[in-house]
């Protein structure tokens, strides 16, 4: 993982670069399109990280002006210095300069919503009092002006003894002017450019105010709204806004559920459809960079660790990629457009009654396609408590990688029944999400007790989003995801690939007998039957290699474990190869019990296989029993490293992975354990 601490900066910068270096802090209310002029002002130039002790994500990036280096940091939204969320705390720590590992900025970018000019005055009177130089982007005065207000960005300059730079960072404008803005500050020094006595007087009116009972806030209220009057000219007779005549719908209490399930149905429609020709794409490139590395590769452990280990194990996770990428593509249209906040006010009532957030509702839904970036999107909640709540049950949800096992289970359930089949495979899911919401019932009143925060949020105006801030954002979260996830996913492919392989053990003399035969028919010239004897001898050496490698002698250490289960240490060599992706189990199963890489592409083949397999004292070994118990085990267990590594990144240890690990585990035997117990009584 990055450290939380990393910088912009050179390794080895010299002293000239250092002095040339240049600090300056984005800030401002959430919604006021801080992170677009961020994305216009940097690029591709940036890095992600959080900020140190915390799980609050650290965007940094650079822009340059002339021989000097400008980093940019983007802080989290912020309403005012006095913290009433962590964001807001870290924001108000850098600026002025009390946080751990992050020097104070040099300068401010104050970012203000033109709409919402006094809201966003309050904190520009706490800004000045930083001595801080201040730049203050007046953005979205085009959205502004189709309300009729107008804005003396002049006389707003002189109120506020700054520069103000009028703008509309979605489209671009006056970007180009901010840059200059702050290119002058380079050349006039670091001089505090506070407000002139305006400044001083609301100063001098809150140290006043703090002595009596009445509140500390007012004299900067007071300030904001004569600077407003002074500056902003408003219709008196203003037409109904088009955003409140569409939040009549869209906030309605059962229209606005009806229209948020139709765009998150649509969104993962695209998701499913869509991603499914680069998956593909992605899926073939690593089938051919496989075959290629097989064919220029000397037959050996080292051809095995590369195709097998390295090439098999991150393909098979980077293979989601793309869901990834229009997941998070249309989270930042939504959020750009102002609707995820609507959502959030729409949901919350259904979500609060098991102690979770309106804003959980997208993760957990997006954990359906994969857990991984659905803890990820749960920086869209502010409270860190509902954010822990929700990373630690979205793996409950059934993600696409265990369609692979529900639909292996439900064929040998009922082979001849799709009705039935159906029926299991909508209770699979059913039984993940009903599972998520008691697990967080029971966190919000045990170990992470207290209710929901009531939500408190800012509906800003619709807008019509940035595709370049979307694209942007996404090419971020898709990077994190490679750099980050890709990197322990290497490792642990590399690992369980070692355990699979090690330690070696000879061809059983059956084996041998059978290569040597398949060579004298091949010398015979009947090379079809040749072929066929070789592959099957192939087959019984992989089974057997597996059986006597550290995997088999760990499922046969773990058989009296898994034994109430119903699993013999077969189905237990299938749950720790597992852990690199759930989907695995289906092939080690395939091994296993006999059927090897030549029949697996043949589901009938896999199936009566399965059906055949038998334990040592020949009774079945796919009872009914033991399938529902393997279907409920799949549905709850955790049995998905990568999604660990990624908990570990977003609640900053392993604390939090960990307890993750072991409840989903617990959870996922108890509850195996009772549904074989009670199919086996049911007969």
């Amino acid at each position: 993982m990055t450290s939380d601490s990393a910088t912009l900066e050179a390794p080895e910068a010299s002293d000239t670069e250092a002095k040339n270096r240049f600090t300056l802090a984005l800030c401002g209310n959430p919604n006021t399109g801080k992170s677009t002029i961020f994305n216009n002002l940097t690029g591709l130039r940036v890095q992600t990280a959080n900020f140190p002790g915390t799980t609050i994500e650290k965007k940094t990036g650079t822009m340059k002006s002339g021989d000097r280096i400008i980093s940019v940091l983007d802080l989290p939204g912020m309403y005012s210095f006095s913290a009433a969320t962590a964001e807001e705390r870290i924001s108000a720590e850098v600026l002025v300069g009390n946080a751990e590992g992050v020097a104070q900025p040099d300068a401010v970018v104050a970012v203000i919503d033109a709409e919402n000019l006094e809201r966003s005055l309050f904190l520009i009177s706490q800004l000045a009092e930083n001595k801080l130089p201040i730049v203050v982007a007046l953005n979205m005065v085009d959205v502004a002006q189709r309300r009729g207000i107008k804005i003396n960005a002049e006389a707003l300059s002189e109120d506020l003894g700054c520069p103000v730079v009028p703008m509309s960072a979605r489209n671009g404008s006056g970007i180009e002017e901010l840059r200059n803005e702050i290119e002058h500050l380079l050349e006039v020094g670091f001089v505090a450019r506070v407000p002139g006595g305006s400044s001083e007087s609301v100063c001098a009116s809150v140290s006043a105010c703090n002595t009596c009972s009445e509140c500390p806030f007012t004299a900067r209220y007071t300030w904001a709204e004569e600077v407003t009057r002074r500056c902003v000219e408003i219709p008196h007779e203003a037409k109904e806004h088009n955003t409140e005549k569409i939040d009549k719908f869209l906030t309605h209490p059962f229209i606005g559920l009806v229209a948020f399930a139709a765009i998150i149905l649509a969104v993962f429609y695209l998701i499913f459809s869509v991603a499914s020709v680069p998956m593909d794409m992605i899926d073939a490139l690593f089938g051919h960079a496989g075959d290629f590395a097989s064919r220029v590769i000397p037959d050996g452990d080292f051809q095995s660790l590369v195709v097998d280990g390295i090439i098999g194990g991150v393909g098979g996770i980077l293979v989601f990629l793309p869901q990834i990428c229009i997941l998070f593509f249309f989270l930042a249209l939504l959020e750009s457009s102002g609707y995820q906040a609507r959502a959030a006010f729409v949901m919350d009532r259904l979500m609060r009654r098991v102690g979770l957030p309106g804003m959980s509702f997208v993760p957990l839904l997006s954990a359906h396609a994969c857990a991984i970036p659905a803890i990820m999107a749960t920086r869209v909640i502010r409270d860190p408590r509902d954010r822990l709540v929700t990373i630690l049950i979205a793996p409950l949800m059934s993600c696409s990688a265990r369609i692979p096992v529900y639909a292996m289970v439900t064929a040998l359930l009922f082979p001849g029944d799709p009705a039935k089949a159906a029926l299991v495979f909508t209770g699979a899911y059913l039984l993940g999400i009903l599972s998520a919401l008691v697990v967080a019932f029971i966190f919000k009143r045990t170990i992470l007790p207290g209710e929901s925060k009531p939500l408190v949020v800012d509906l800003p105006s619709y807008r019509l989003p940035s595709l370049k801030a979307a694209l942007i954002y996404t090419y971020d979260r898709a990077k994190v995801f490679v750099q980050q996830a890709g990197t322990v996913i290497l490792v642990i492919s590399v690992v369980l690939w070692a355990l699979a392989t090690y330690p070696k053990s000879d061809s059983p003399e059956s084996v041998i007998t059978m290569y040597t035969e398949a060579e004298q028919l091949a010398d015979a010239g009947q090379k079809m039957e040749a072929a066929e004897l070789a592959a099957e001898a192939s087959r019984l050496d992989s089974q057997s290699a597996l059986e006597k490698s550290a995997a088999g002698r760990l499922g046969k250490l773990i058989e009296p474990v898994v034994a109430p289960l119903g699993f013999d240490w077969q189905i237990g060599i299938g749950i720790i190869s597992s852990f690199a992706a759930r989907e695995v189990i289906v092939s080690t199963l395939s091994i296993v019990y006999g059927l090897g890489e030549e029949g697996a592409d043949e589901e009938v083949g896999l199936y009566d296989t399965l059906r055949e397999a038998k334990r040592i004292d020949g009774s079945p070994v796919f009872t009914s029993a033991t399938c529902i118990s393997l279907l409920v085990f799949y549905v709850l267990a955790m049995q998905c490293l990568p999604t660990q590594a990624i908990t570990r990144r977003e609640t900053n240890g392993w604390k939090w992975a960990i307890f993750q690990l072991v409840y989903m585990s617990v959870l996922a035997y108890s509850a195996a354990f009772v549904a074989y117990q009670v199919v086996l009584r049911m007969g």
